[in-house]
């Protein structure tokens, strides 16, 4: 590492002359062009050929020799390079071109010693010489080797490659450099900016191509794909465009496609770290200890000390859940290199993803001190100071963080739900938790998507589990449409369960297909349900078979498919256990958590793949079949929305589900309500229990209830309540008509209902508190009037009075007295809260010590 005074003092010297001069020799550019077209179709060993001649034939331009090193370096020629390397530093033995080069040929040669020279030396060259003009390629190695350093990432980029771009507009490795070092720090979206910018200089550049495939891949994969499908066109033997491939399906467990995208790389490059990488990865995941080891060692053939092969393998194997693998994984590659801040970011996410919370944290902040514009260190560092705010809540061995205010309105229900998942779950799944469980609860989506991804996004996701961690959004996040966060956490508790009885070794459809379809176990309104586009995706080309089901999950083309994945992973669990029962889905966990892959781990305790595949293929398309069997779900040739167009249509076309809604909303409209009904009442014969989107259910319940049928109406709503999980308006309307009716035991379902929708309104509060108290039942008044507290009531002093008489009723008279003396605070003359302290006081004292009993009518 060079001294800081040499970074300082140079750089400095060096922003104020780079850019005056970039010139650029011109010898024998035609073949140099040509041959550079040879490198960037990937023709390399043709370009070794064209370049080795013209360097014999007298050529000493620095361009041919770095042109013939980086190829023999592409095809794994390591001693070529090295060779070729001395040749060229005697021809130019300060160039800083050369020494940069020269510091990864020495590597992959096995001479990390004389690498670290290398870079020493450059250094010391710019010492010398940093008043001097430079052309545009040394320009941008030397903005290299300051980041190399420790340089301020973001200085090199605005003071150097920016100046670069704008007085040589035309060349696009300024912009390669900038975006790369973006891309280098998760800046996707300036990286994308400068890819772009570079497309529209040089447009059949590979490497800008695969640049803006990497750029565009967390955020649209569609695009992403198209980009490096050009980059390969372009050229076919373009290694990380490959290897790009490799790692999709290797997400997807698409483990022999991924062997065969490696093979190709490995027909490029025998020695490529990067691919033995993931051939290591491949063979953890098999359970295959030594052909790991073997792959591991020719990924560290040439290098040893290579820090990125093991960064790659605990990358992906964090990509599997495999976090302990996976930090051990980085900590290896720290040992390499401790100042490697790739791994030492990737190994802070794993610890905190393991419940490591103190050292996860602490590698997060010394990335960020070394590194501020690391987006994904500087967001954690940000996260921790919000986090540090939370309230922390403990019991049955869950520890849970969340915002303070929350934790005081429903931070008892989330622990009695998780103590209530774990009885229920833990014996189902013959599971011992033998650690604490973490949850952690955002009021904001954007703290939610860092804390689980490192970068804000991820605005489909309400909670994920780690193993040991879930990480959860709360209602506030969730704007004016917020889902049943009971039913979340449920799902992500369950899969704590089944990460744990699979050491975190299982396939994302079993362990997403589990946790829905013990959502619908524990209530049948949670989970997923038929629809009509699930129906039609079910009968049509959308459906993956039971064996392929994990790919599902990777790019979906859109968010419904993404959904109908979850829908399907459950079916096919329910599939497993109505076909072969419980226990044979517990022992295919098992064999999981032994290493076994999921469809050996069928076929040994179900059935052979084929027949699984072909079952499963059945019973959901059996499924699609039964909902709505007479309906006609096709959207084209429908009428305009006007009700005699559409009663004519319907005449042809009875039973078509669209038609037929369209018309009953187009009667209500017009207020005819009885025509309406009738309609409704044949989409309900064609669909009785259906309450997605498009059921007819609710628009009954608006008809009933502008005619006044009070008892029709709540037989329609009771009927959309027990089917939907989210419905907060219906369970409001319920809890009124049960209010009216004097039915409290319902009222207090309905209000219960609602506080698992959204927990911080007043509504549900109040209702318990009225059904407690009319029906003489002060826990349930407890339970609404403790939360009430916390909920900025109109009258405080009013509700913590009546929260203090019911717990004087219960006997929990230290928390009586808390509670009336708040309501004193807020009204000192409140004349029943002064009678129900002296009363608290009264019994609190011994016999003799009691006041005699007075009666004093005067104001209080």
């Amino acid at each position: 590492m060079m001294r800081l005074a040499l970074r300082a003092r140079t750089l400095a010297g060096l922003l104020v002359t780079l850019g005056l001069f970039f010139g650029i020799a011109s010898a024998s550019a035609a073949t140099l062009s040509e041959a550079k077209d040879l490198y960037r179709t990937g023709d390399y060993a043709k370009c070794i050929e064209v370049a080795a001649e013209e360097i014999e034939g007298g050529r000493t331009f620095i361009d041919w020799y770095v042109l013939k090193t980086e190829c023999e370096l592409t095809l794994g020629r390591y001693a070529d390079a090295a060779q070729t390397m001395d040749d060229a530093r005697k021809i130019s033995p300060t160039s800083l071109r050369l020494l940069w080069l020269e510091r990864e040929v020495r590597n992959y040669s096995g001479q990390s010693n004389r690498a670290k020279e290398a870079l020493a030396e450059l250094g010391a060259q710019l010492e010398r010489t940093s008043g001097i003009y430079r052309d545009l390629e040394t320009s941008i190695v030397i903005g290299k080797f300051f980041l190399e350093i420790g340089a301020d990432a973001k200085r090199i980029r605005i003071d150097l490659f920016k100046p670069i771009q704008q007085r040589a507009p035309g060349l696009p490795n300024a912009y390669i450099a900038a975006a790369e070092l973006a891309l280098s720090k998760n800046d996707f979206a300036l990286a994308a900016e400068d890819f772009q910018i570079a497309l529209k200089v040089d447009e059949d550049n590979p490497r800008v191509l695969l640049g803006l495939a990497q750029a565009f891949e967390p955020s649209d994969s569609e695009k992403a794909e198209d980009y490096l499908q050009q980059a390969l066109e372009i050229n076919p033997h373009l290694i990380p465009g490959l290897l790009m491939i490799a790692e999709s399906h290797l997400s997807a467990e698409r483990y022999e496609e991924t062997e065969e995208l490696l093979a190709k790389v490995l027909e490029i490059n025998p020695h490529d770290p990067s691919a033995w990488a993931i051939r290591a990865v491949v063979a953890h995941l098999a359970s295959d200890s030594d052909r790991e080891k073997e792959c591991r060692e020719k990924a560290l053939a040439h290098w040893k000390e290579n820090p990125e092969v093991d960064y790659l393998i605990g990358k992906h194997l964090a990509r599997k859940y495999r976090f302990a693998e996976a930090a051990a994984a980085q900590r290896r590659a720290l040992k390499f290199n401790s100042e490697y801040l790739p791994a030492k970011m990737e190994l802070s996410n794993d610890l905190l993803r393991l419940g490591k919370e103190e050292e996860g944290w602490r590698l997060a902040e010394e990335v960020f001190e070394a590194d501020n514009y690391n987006v994904v260190a500087h967001n954690l560092s940000t996260l921790q100071q919000h986090m540090a705010k939370f309230r922390t809540l403990e019991s049955d061995g869950f520890i849970v963080r969340m915002d303070a205010k929350e934790a005081a309105i429903y931070g008892d229900r989330v622990l009695e739900l998780l103590s209530e998942a774990k009885a229920i779950l833990c014996e189902k799944y013959d599971v011992e938790l033998k650690e604490p469980i973490a949850i952690e609860i955002f009021p904001k989506q954007q703290d939610f998507a860092i804390r689980t991804f490192g970068l804000p996004g991820g605005a489909g996701f309400l909670g994920v589990c780690f193993g040991n961690v879930i990480t959860m959004n709360s209602p506030a996040s969730q704007a004016d449409n917020p889902t049943n966060w009971e039913a979340v956490l449920w799902h992500e508790f369950c899969h704590v369960v089944t990460l744990n009885k699979t050491n975190n070794k299982m396939p994302r459809w079993l362990s997403e297909g589990i946790s829905v379809y013990e959502e619908l176990q524990r209530d049948p309104s949670w989970g997923q349900s038929i629809s009509p586009a699930y129906r039609e995706m079910i009968l049509g080309d959308d459906l993956t078979p039971l064996s392929e089901l994990s790919g599902a999950f990777l790019r979906p083309p859109s968010s419904r498919h993404l959904m109908f994945a979850y829908y399907e992973s459950a079916l096919a669990v329910e599939f497993l256990v109505d076909q072969f029962g419980i226990e044979a889905l517990r022992k295919i966990l098992d064999e999981l958590g032994k290493g076994l892959q999921i469809n050996d781990a069928i076929a040994r305790h179900a059935a052979p793949l084929d027949a699984i595949d072909a079952g499963f293929q059945k019973y959901i398309q059996d499924r699609a079949k039964a909902f709505a069997p007479d309906a006609d779900f096709n959207t084209e040739e429908l009428p305009e929305p006007r009700s005699a167009e559409l009663a004519a249509w319907l005449e042809q076309n009875p039973n078509s589900f669209p038609g037929l809604s369209q018309y009953a909303a187009v009667l209500v409209r017009e207020k005819k309500y009885e025509e309406a009904l009738e309609t409704i009442d044949k989409l309900l014969e064609l669909a009785p229990d259906y309450a997605g989107d498009g059921s007819p259910l609710p628009l009954k319940a608006q008809i009933l209830k502008e005619m006044g049928e009070t008892q029709q109406e709540l037989a329609v709503l009771e009927q959309l309540a027990a089917l939907r999980a989210d419905a907060i308006d219906v369970y409001r309307r319920l809890a009124e008509m049960h209010t009216e009716a004097g039915d409290w035991e319902a009222v207090v379902t309905n209000a219960r209902r609602m506080r698992a929708v959204n927990p911080l309104t007043q509504d549900p509060y109040l209702l318990l508190t009225s059904a407690g108290e009319q029906t003489n039942q002060p826990e349930i008044a407890i339970e609404g009037l403790s939360t009430l507290a916390n909920l900025d009531p109109y009258d405080p002093a009013d509700v913590h009075f009546r929260l203090a008489k019911r717990l004087h009723e219960t006997d929990q008279d230290k928390k009586a007295r808390r509670h009336v003396l708040l309501a004193l605070e807020e009204a000192p003359r409140y004349r029943d809260a002064l009678e129900l302290l002296l009363t608290l006081t009264a019994e609190d004292s011994p016999e003799s010590e009691r006041p005699s009993p007075t009666k004093d009518d005067s104001p209080r």
